[in-house]
């Protein structure tokens, strides 16, 4: 019988049943551990194994990127404050290949679609015909010859010569080892564009002439950013971001706006870094997709204009899309240009040139003017000229144009002075004490100083009439343009010192203008020389009257007549008056006029030769066009012979005469007699010396001081 009083067995049960709880409760934990590890690899094989792919086509991954921008171009305006050019926004096209990947060729198919339907333009530099038969746009396609620095030959590759070696197209020795079609077909195949032995379409040649610059630029043969299309607009964007195409970004960018259509010569224009200019604005921490100035004024004033880059640093997604960005540095915009231009005369100058023109009886003749003050210049034109807004549009037919619009020839046209050379040699003749004042020269026609019959030249009123102007003083042989007079005048003086007056006038010289100008030649023994042809005793009379091998431009011309009616202080010309800050708020720099030479003139010397001019502003043949005027005018016409039926016209002038502020010069090319521009010379003056606007008062400073 047992013992109610005895625990042992009760104990034993107890620890029994807390047994089995353990028991049940571990293979609980450890059916709920299997069931958590079975789940667990069940997913990662539904991750890994089932949508691996999927997962690893979706990854998002982020690439930061830091880019320089270039600043906000500063503006040009005239001297009164009257805006030439300016910025506007617009919007460019750039690719990113690394954002396309594999489907680089597809999205760019698919772009090219959209610039065909939109009548977008791109950027395309293979030198190969867009259209079969294929040929060759330049004569250098592969290399070329050249001389190294101690005159020996080597051989040069083109940007296309480069890549082809680089892609082991051509041998780079050979010029011409593939012709065009077989060089493109090589591309397309290389490009992934074509099988091989197939031939290319027209499509595949655009195709291949956006992927030539992309390898360009990944072979880094050319290091300048590929900007696909430049000034896309809205409607082209959207279809861009409606086909959602990777590496297609549109970069928004200023561009030049300009608010007049005159002065293109002088304002000039911008456009990318070139191969030939790319170590220079390297070196000047230039971005090298930088928009800089090409020719005038705008190359001139880039340092001034372009500003300082900025440095961005962007987060792009795996899409190339832009997630974030800050500025590392921002950029400094452009200082602001103001010119001494003065656009209102610019605009009367140019228009009277294209109306002169058009008056011709034969098709209209090219032409220049030049209104200098101080070596200001107030207006500088050339005809024919050209729109710059429509410039890159009509750039081919431009230059295509057997009149050479894109020529400045206010700059860059040489032309032989003809009689308005003789104001110069008379100053060098009354100056060396070589004549007087008073001293007069018969002019019978005929130059007897050489017994030889042949070589005895003759005057023009002699050719012209048969007349002669008999006894002539200095003042008196200028208003009636004596050749006799001059020749003596001339062959007292020598050639030599002619030749030292005429680089002190600034003749056959650089002016210093900023823009782009021509030299020119004074006639003499060494720039015969340097034509290979002789000089003789008697070319020293053709040189005294503006012929021989003189050639000048017009601005030489109106600078060399400044000099004259202020005393003989010859400054450099120039087109910049000041610069101001992006925001205007002050001036940051002030041209400084720059004296190049003082001529020693006398007084009586100088009005003996000015009041010649203002005689001849007085004969009945061309006071008509100056009589409305409100001033007097000197002047100096100019007849030189280019052909033995052509001759250009020249013609000179300054006013007013007893106060000279302003001087003028005209060529018209085979525009025969230079009094045929006087007409031409008295509208201009007139716009000048207009009462209607306050704009054209002249400041003391730039007034021309006798």
């Amino acid at each position: 019988m047992n013992n109610p009083f005895d625990h042992t067995h009760i104990q034993e049960e107890r620890a029994e049943r807390e047994a089995r709880r353990l028991k049940l409760r571990t293979n609980l934990l450890i059916a709920l551990f299997c069931a958590v590890l079975v789940g667990f690899f069940a997913a990662l094989y539904q991750a890994q194994v089932v949508n691996g792919a999927n997962y690893r086509s979706s990854i998002n991954y982020t690439i930061v990127q830091t880019e320089q921008v270039n600043s906000v171009r500063g503006d040009i305006l005239d001297r009164y404050g009257r805006t030439l050019v300016t910025n506007e926004i617009s919007y460019n096209v750039e690719l990113d290949t690394d954002a396309m990947g594999d489907n680089r060729n597809a999205i760019l198919r698919q772009l090219l679609d959209i610039c065909r339907a939109q009548g977008v333009t791109w950027t395309d530099g293979l030198p190969i015909t867009q259209s079969a038969p294929w040929t060759f746009t330049t004569d250098t396609p592969y290399a070329y010859q050249t001389q190294n620095g101690d005159g020996e030959s080597v051989t040069r590759l083109t940007a296309l010569g480069s890549l082809a070696q680089e892609c082991k197209w051509v041998d780079s020795a050979e010029k011409a080892k593939l012709t065009s079609g077989e060089l493109l077909a090589k591309m397309c195949e290389t490009f992934g564009l074509i099988e091989e032995g197939k031939a290319p379409t027209q499509a595949d040649r655009e195709m291949a002439g956006v992927l030539y610059e992309l390898y360009l630029r990944l072979y880094e043969i050319n290091n300048n950013n590929y900007v696909f299309a430049r000034g896309v607009d809205i409607t082209f964007i959207s279809l861009v971001k409606e086909n959602a195409l990777d590496g297609v970004r549109i970069q928004t960018v200023t561009s030049r706006r300009y608010e007049t259509n005159y002065a293109a010569h002088v304002l000039g224009y911008t456009g990318a870094i070139t191969q030939s200019t790319k170590e220079r604005y390297q070196e000047l921490g230039y971005p090298m997709n930088a928009t800089v100035g090409v020719a005038g004024v705008e190359l001139a004033f880039e340092e001034s204009l372009h500003g300082v880059s900025g440095t961005r640093v962007m987060e792009l997604d795996n899409n190339g899309n832009i997630v974030s960005q800050q500025w590392q540095k921002e950029p400094e915009p452009g200082d602001n240009a103001v010119l001494t231009l003065d656009i209102a005369l610019q605009s009367t100058t140019e228009d009277l040139l294209a109306q002169y023109a058009a008056a011709q009886e034969e098709s209209g003749p090219m032409a220049a003017a030049v209104v200098d003050m101080t070596g200001g210049v107030l207006a500088l034109a050339s005809y024919p000229t050209f729109d710059l807004s429509t410039f890159r549009e009509n750039f081919d037919a431009l230059a295509a144009d057997e009149n050479e619009p894109l020529n400045n020839r206010a700059t860059q046209g040489l032309y032989a002075p003809g009689s308005t050379f003789k104001m110069l040699t008379a100053v060098a003749a009354l100056s060396e004490g070589k004549i007087t004042t008073t001293e007069r020269i018969e002019c019978t026609g005929i130059y007897r100083h050489f017994s030889d019959v042949n070589s005895q030249p003759h005057c023009w009123i002699w050719d012209s009439v048969r007349g002669v102007h008999g006894l002539d003083d200095v003042t008196r042989a200028i208003t009636d343009s004596c050749n006799i007079f001059f020749y003596e005048a001339g062959l007292r003086t020598g050639i030599a010192n002619l030749r030292k007056y005429a680089q002190q006038f600034g003749l056959g010289e650089y002016t210093g203008i900023e823009i782009s100008e021509y030299k020119g030649w004074v006639a003499g023994p060494e720039t015969s020389a340097h034509f290979n042809q002789q000089w003789y005793d008697g070319s020293t009379m053709s040189a005294s009257i503006g012929q021989e091998n003189n050639q000048f431009t017009p601005l030489q011309l109106a600078n060399y007549v400044a000099t004259l009616v202020n005393g003989g202080n010859h400054y450099a010309c120039h087109l910049l008056k000041e610069f101001k800050s992006s925001d205007y708020s002050q001036v940051t720099q002030v041209y400084e006029p720059e004296l190049l030479h003082t001529i020693d003139i006398g007084e009586k010397e100088l009005d003996a030769v000015l009041q010649g001019m203002y005689n001849l502003s007085e004969t009945a043949s061309i006071s008509r066009y100056f009589s409305s005027l409100p001033v007097k005018v000197g002047c100096k016409t100019g007849t030189a012979q280019v052909a033995t039926k052509t001759a250009n016209a020249v013609f000179v002038c300054y006013a007013p005469y007893d106060d000279p502020q302003v001087a003028l010069c005209l060529v018209a090319e085979q525009g025969a007699s230079g009094g045929n521009l006087a007409e031409l010379a008295a509208g201009i003056l007139a716009q000048y010396f207009s009462t209607d606007s306050s704009l054209n008062t002249v400041t003391g400073e730039n007034t021309l001081l006798r």
